[in-house]
């Protein structure tokens, strides 16, 4: 694979109970592009992720959010999930690191319920996007624009609806990241 993300670092900011897959598919294909990935999390030593209807494997945590910077990372990817966004999107800490890249201009990747964190973060009004279904009323009553696609690209943020849509959200995860900065239109 082309190694288009050589010296970008894409911070992954999850809670337990993230969809799995989610982390696992996106991370792959951020790391075969060349991209170096950090699992960020509240969680101290280790994050569980969920499959379906039962917990998963075990991740280690990189960085701990205490100690992650925005500054030192180039994008932002967001698994979703239910319980990982709804334990998220409370965290004062989440949210200020959240709204750190989209103040920046750099790339966010957000799938499936991971856009609850976006919504608490304040930073979906006026956006286009999409996520589970059951989201799209939190999504409207913040003001965002959602729509029913595989994967929607709004000025560096890419959205996603579930783990069927994963390969499409991949490839434009990588396309914006390689782009580098977007400047608010």
């Amino acid at each position: 694979m082309d190694k288009q993300l050589n010296g970008k670092k894409v911070a992954i900011l999850v809670e337990n109970g993230f969809e799995q897959v989610e982390l696992t598919k996106p991370k792959q294909a951020l790391d075969d592009a060349g991209a170096t990935t950090h699992i960020v999390s509240p969680q101290q030593n280790e994050v569980k992720s969920w499959v379906h209807t039962d917990w998963g494997k075990s991740f280690p945590v990189d960085v701990q959010l205490k100690n992650a910077k925005a500054d030192d990372y180039d994008a932002l990817l967001l698994p979703g999930g239910v319980m990982n966004p709804d334990n998220l999107r409370r965290n004062e800490a989440v949210q200020e690191f959240v709204r750190a890249f989209f103040n920046a201009g750099k790339p966010v990747a957000a799938i499936c319920h991971a856009p609850w964190t976006l919504i608490d973060a304040g930073v979906v009004e006026g956006r286009t996007l999409t996520s589970y279904h059951t989201l799209q009323a939190d999504l409207k009553n913040a003001g965002a624009n959602w729509v029913n696609r595989e994967v929607v690209v709004d000025n560096g943020l890419v959205t996603s609806r579930n783990p069927d849509d994963i390969p499409a959200f991949n490839d434009k995860m990588i396309e914006e990241i390689a782009e580098g900065i977007h400047e608010m239109s």
